[in-house]
């Protein structure tokens, strides 16, 4: 079985056989290699020594075939999901939750990690060395490796429990988001939708089963997917139409055999059982033992000093449409309303929309300007790789990266480009396909070199018709993810468990990734990735300017839409008792009166469908976007400082961000990072200034 399945007969130096591995391969892949890490560590717990040869490196070794082959499983989870692979995965879950609960609650293992720690050969470890120490330690104390009986025998099942539910939160989201949808008949119901929204629509209704839709006469599909969400609600003139899906959209995974809300009470209850039996007051301060910011202390101080900024800003913003929308027609500005009449305000006030944009930000010349503008700062170039490596999707890209100088290889980096509401969930991400390592190396080689998996869900080509237009706000979101990849890609650290993003604290984790956002804000590097892709005439200057001046348009409503989810979610986890505080949608909504302009629709149940915090790692840490925005606003201003139009000092200063931040990785921790290339702590005097807010 082992050489016919793709998830046992491969390389641990080289990426997963995504193109081979089938739903029936990952049940017997996975209990084979559980077993086998099973009785391997049964072994180093007999054997095991107080050294980093002697712990850490056979503790690595044992755990990686099992890490990379689970990885594969929930990377295709995430991007081509289907019931045979749910099934697949739900059948082996549980097995391997509890052998890395095992793995964490050994007591052996953590005496060691002790021992070494408080050994003469400590001090001959290096930073990285001794960081990971640290955290194995820290990370086996809140796996519960303290813990002994009844009160072990129920943390571990709490464990299990939540894995599974967050499993099952996920595939709600994405079974609602792709249940619904509107399909159109009547020109007058597409009224006002551009010309690339109906040419999508016409699409998503020709793989519905309409062979002969057209973009001119339809049908046309209307889905929760964003790329045909977004347009329809910023541009669709029927505003019965416009309520019904917003209503939809508020609604995901809320009703039905996908209801997440008791999933929600009963994440939210298990997390503070087990923070209680971990000695914790609450899930908050377990999340936060592991964070840059320490304490919900200094989380509400930040959040309480943007939000005094944010909220007057926001509420003259809504006044503001408001008048606008009575100028337009409308006797009132609903919530199917806002981005609606957002839109006509930004194209009246600065001459600018998305659909205007689009046709200069086709996907082949942003990469090439995105590969450019990385080439200048960090001195490094991005090549196509394409088939030389295996891809779960046509439509997947492969590049390398390799030195500037010498061209030797750095990194790669899979990109999955396009929405595919059928079988790959919605939003964008970057996550580690293989992190850079010396214990894991092809034949002849002395280090594994990582690769990054970049997921964007942008609209995709309409074949015959039009290439993949990009709006500008999908620009900032590749550059987002691919500065989650550079720092995956671009460390130097070459220990497993510090290298890259591993052992980043994640409240700093988007540091890199905001921070390459500001770029889409300087002319020259936006003018650089674009070309109309019918006369590659790049983005005229008037247009940037108009670009520019957008920027701080509605920053007040933006920000305070990021505290209301940062606030909901620390709320959440922080003190929260059901028999006081109520369900969490009366959380939300209490929330909501401090956070919101437009107050929440009596149905709304966003909190069904945010997987940032019930299926992924944002719990107690949603923060983190603002925390690390502040890092990455002051981060930049290191640029303008040096001179954004002084190309020696851009390139001086982008090496310093290359060898600290993109390099030292989990290594260090990020205060030292940051203040090794600012020289000084962050401050949130630049976060204001680009919000418009100071």
């Amino acid at each position: 079985m082992t050489a016919d399945n793709p998830l046992l007969s491969r390389s641990l130096a080289e990426p997963p056989a995504f193109d081979a591995i089938r739903p029936e391969h990952v049940v017997p892949a996975i209990r084979q290699l559980v077993a086998e890490v099973s009785a391997g560590l049964e072994a180093l717990e007999r054997t095991v020594q107080p050294t980093w040869a002697g712990l850490v490196e056979p503790l690595v070794r044992l755990a990686e075939p099992l890490a990379q082959a689970w990885g594969a499983v929930n990377h295709l989870m995430g991007v081509r999901n289907s019931t045979a692979l749910r099934e697949a995965h739900e059948a082996v879950q549980p097995e391997v939750v509890r052998l890395f609960s095992r793995l964490g609650q050994s007591r052996p293992l953590y005496a060691a990690a002790r021992a070494l720690r408080e050994s003469d050969a400590w001090h001959g470890l290096d930073a990285a060395q001794r960081r990971i120490v640290d955290a194995s330690i820290r990370d086996a104390e809140l796996a519960g490796v303290g813990l002994d009986g009844a009160a072990r025998e129920r943390f571990n099942a709490i464990q299990q429990e939540l894995a599974e539910l967050a499993t099952r939160f996920s595939n709600n989201v994405l079974d609602s988001t792709k249940e619904f949808a509107l399909t159109l008949t009547a020109r007058d119901e597409v009224a006002g939708l551009p010309e690339s929204a109906r040419q999508l629509a016409a699409q998503s209704a020709r793989e519905a089963g309409h062979a002969g839709a057209t973009a001119q006469d339809g049908p046309w599909r209307i889905s929760l997917d964003l790329p045909s969400f977004e347009p329809f609600m910023q541009h669709a003139e029927r505003r019965d139409l416009r309520e019904t899906l917003y209503r939809a959209y508020v609604s995901r995974a809320s009703s039905g055999s996908h209801d997440n809300a008791p999933l929600i009470e009963r994440i939210l209850a298990l997390r503070d059982e087990r923070a209680r039996i971990l000695g914790f007051a609450d899930h908050a301060a377990v999340s936060l033992s592991r964070k840059m910011a320490g304490s919900v202390e200094a989380v509400h101080g930040l959040l309480e000093e943007l939000r005094a900024r944010a909220l007057p800003a926001a509420e003259r913003d809504h006044a503001e449409l408001v008048a606008f929308a009575a100028q337009n027609g409308s006797p009132d500005v609903l919530h199917w309303d806002v981005a609606y009449f957002v839109e006509k305000l930004r194209v009246e006030r600065f001459a600018i929309s998305d659909e205007l944009l689009r046709p200069y930000f086709p996907l082949e010349r942003v990469l090439s300007g995105l590969f450019a503008l990385t080439e200048t700062l960090f001195g490094v170039r991005v090549v196509p790789a394409d088939g030389e490596a295996p891809v779960w999707h046509p439509d997947v890209r492969f590049f390398r990266i390799v030195d500037g100088d010498s061209g030797a290889p750095r990194a790669a980096f899979y990109l999955d480009p396009y929405s595919r509401p059928a079988d790959k969930r919605g939003g964008a991400w970057m996550d580690e396909c293989l992190g850079r390592s010396r214990l894991f190396t092809a034949p002849g080689g002395d280090v594994r070199l990582p690769i990054a998996h970049l997921v964007c869900n942008g609209s995709p080509p309409v074949a015959g018709e039009r290439p993949s237009l990009l709006s500008f706000r999908d620009v900032e979101t590749l550059f987002h993810e691919f500065g989650h990849g550079l720092q995956h890609m671009l460390t130097t650290v070459d220990r497993d468990g510090a290298a890259g993003i591993t052992n980043v604290e994640w409240d700093a984790v988007e540091l890199p990734s905001q921070f390459m956002e500001n770029w889409c804000y300087h002319e020259p590097t936006l003018r650089g990735l674009s070309g109309h892709w019918h006369t590659g005439e790049p983005l005229p200057h008037e247009m940037f300017e108009r670009i520019r001046a957008a920027r701080t348009f509605r920053a007040g409503s933006a920000i305070l839409r990021q505290l209301y989810f940062g606030f909901t979610d620390l709320a959440l986890h922080h003190g929260h008792d059901p028999a006081r505080d109520g369900s969490p949608f009366d959380v939300m909504r209490r929330v909501a009166e401090r956070t919101t302009v437009l107050r929440p629709l009596p149905e709304d149940r966003f909190l069904c469908s945010f997987s940032h915090i019930f299926a992924g790692g944002y719990s107690a840490g949603y923060y983190s976007y603002k925390w690390a925005e502040v890092l990455s606003a002051d981060a930049f201003a290191a640029f303008e400082e040096a001179g954004l139009d002084d190309e020696p000092a851009v390139r001086a200063t982008g090496r310093r961000f290359r060898d600290t931040v993109l390099a030292l990785g989990g290594s260090r921790h990020p205060m030292e990072v940051f203040e090794s290339f600012r020289g000084r702590a962050p401050s949130t005097a630049a976060l204001l200034r680009h919000a418009g807010l100071q």
